[in-house]
């Protein structure tokens, strides 16, 4: 990787730990400049905006959370085993998240929601992402006779996603990653229920 590409990488990876940390404008460039190391001119050698900044630092969020789910689910065979390892990756969502500050969809959605609609587009596309991805496991696991066929992909996918979400959210707010655990806990035992 050339000196170029490594300088604007680190500005990347600096800001999406701001951005996901202290939100969109909660975060100023002052901040990113001092994060970076870097002059302002140094940051918009390589980017145009605060908001280019911002998309491309979400990008690499996800990008990191992905990963992580990535490796969570690798080596699971059922459908079940592989939603609910996703709830492990934010296990310790209070001292250890993939990306600081939390989960990066759910801090760009609210943040974003009324005031910045090319944030909110992207964090719309990446929740459409995840559901894609939860309701494909979920039909390899009616397709091998593992969950039954009435299930509802689409329906559990953003029950799933929900809880997930929802967990990783009060988890943060109260300082107590229990609440992680027992939404692990309780949709496991749902998901059992549609067990053949």
């Amino acid at each position: 990787m050339k000196k170029g590409e490594q300088t604007k990488q680190h500005i990347i990876i600096k800001s999406a730990e701001l951005f996901n940390q202290k939100g969109f404008a909660g975060c100023s460039i002052n901040e990113i400049m001092d994060a970076t190391g870097l002059t302002k001119g140094g940051i918009y050698r390589f980017f145009s905006s605060k908001d280019e900044i911002a998309l491309e630092a979400f990008a690499y969020a996800l990008e990191i959370v992905a990963k992580q789910f990535a490796l969570a689910t690798q080596g699971k065979k059922s459908a079940i085993d592989k939603i609910i390892s996703i709830f492990d990756v934010y296990a310790d969502v209070v001292h250890h998240p993939p990306v600081k500050g939390g989960c990066p969809v759910l801090n760009m959605a609210v943040e974003s929601d009324d005031t910045h609609p090319s944030l909110r587009e992207k964090a719309s596309t990446a929740m459409n992402g995840f559901l894609a991805t939860i309701h494909q496991i979920l039909l390899e696991g009616i397709q091998s006779k593992e969950l039954r066929p009435d299930l509802d992909p689409s329906s559990l996918a953003s029950f799933i996603f929900s809880i997930l979400e929802g967990s990783i959210m009060a988890s943060k707010l109260e300082g107590d990653n229990r609440h992680v655990a027992v939404g692990k806990e309780h949709l496991s035992n749902y998901l059992r229920a549609y067990q053949l």
